[in-house]
């Protein structure tokens, strides 16, 4: 069934999120500030908006995939923002990563609106966008969450309601705690097979099955090995993730000792210009020796 979705950001995530969404057969409609991106989409055979609430008076729902709470709220709540557009019970789904507090904050406010609202961030990257993998994990009430599978079933194959509003949200930062320290492990490892020598190439196929192995090992130690940095994810991101894992924990009284150590080094290396790199530019933190031990 044609949906008519408008979405609001069409940066990396959102322009793949865009993407799908055109070739899987809904009307799209965007809105973003870059104007090049717009373009890209309308290339695909989207409709441009000259604003959020124009993308939102011509749609049922409405995708947002932004950076931050402020942004989202200025999106959604501030001048010519989707509220000003949208028709009465329009569902919002926010695919952004954003703190799970804010996230309840304005599903608040919608609701004063008379909006419906759905967090739903989401774990695969723009890769799995294009080809309908996502996993999403949705925070909202059930009917909401219900209805907003007939926008995402186009861009997931695996999509559980873990809750209430701001649930999704709360998943996520525990997803990201876990790739966090997952991408920092693989790097110590890769680095540690260059420094002795080994071909590293072998390892992920060495590995498979067995307990060490996972979707990260498989796709980012080939990439550390040969120091591979076209971007997929960018590290600043990262510290935003794991700065509100952190921020969760203080308020749970939560000891994330690792998490806190993963999330210094992500600064480190964006206060070394490296923030807008992908998670492959972490091997940057390493120094192996002048000579491999086997040689």
């Amino acid at each position: 069934m044609t949906q008519k979705i408008a979405l609001i950001g069409a940066g990396a995530m959102g322009g793949a999120i865009g993407t799908r969404l055109v070739d899987t057969g809904n009307v799209l409609t965007v809105f973003d500030l870059n104007a090049e991106r717009v373009q890209a989409l309308v290339a695909r055979g989207a409709r441009p908006a000259g604003s959020a609430a124009e993308a939102a008076s011509v749609s049922d729902y409405v995708v947002s995939s932004l950076n931050s709470p402020k942004v989202v709220d200025a999106a959604v709540f501030g001048p010519d923002g989707v509220a000003e557009g949208a028709k009465p019970g329009t569902l919002i789904i926010d695919m952004s990563s954003i703190d799970p507090r804010a996230t309840k904050d304005l599903a608040a406010r919608a609701a004063e609106m008379d909006l419906r609202w759905v967090d739903s961030p989401l774990s695969g990257g723009p890769q799995k966008a294009l080809t309908g993998e996502l996993t999403l994990m949705a925070g909202g009430e059930a009917a909401d969450v219900e209805e907003a599978h007939n926008v995402l079933k186009h861009v997931s194959s695996n999509y559980t309601h873990m809750g209430p509003s701001g649930a999704g949200q709360t998943t996520k930062l525990i997803n990201q705690v876990l790739c966090g320290l997952g991408f920092m492990a693989i790097a110590e490892a890769t680095q540690l097979a260059v420094d002795t020598g080994i071909d590293v190439a072998k390892i992920p196929k060495a590995l498979k099955g067995g307990r060490a192995d996972s979707v990260l090992l498989q796709e980012y130690m080939p990439r550390f090995s040969v120091k591979d940095y076209r971007r997929t994810g960018r590290i600043d991101n990262m510290v935003k993730d794991l700065d509100g894992a952190q921020d969760l924990a203080r308020l749970t009284n939560t000891t994330m000792p690792l998490t806190a150590a993963c999330a210094e080094i992500h600064r480190m290396l964006t206060a070394a210009g490296l923030g807008g790199e992908d998670q492959a530019s972490l091997m940057e933190f390493f120094k192996g020796p002048d000579k491999t031990l086997f040689q």
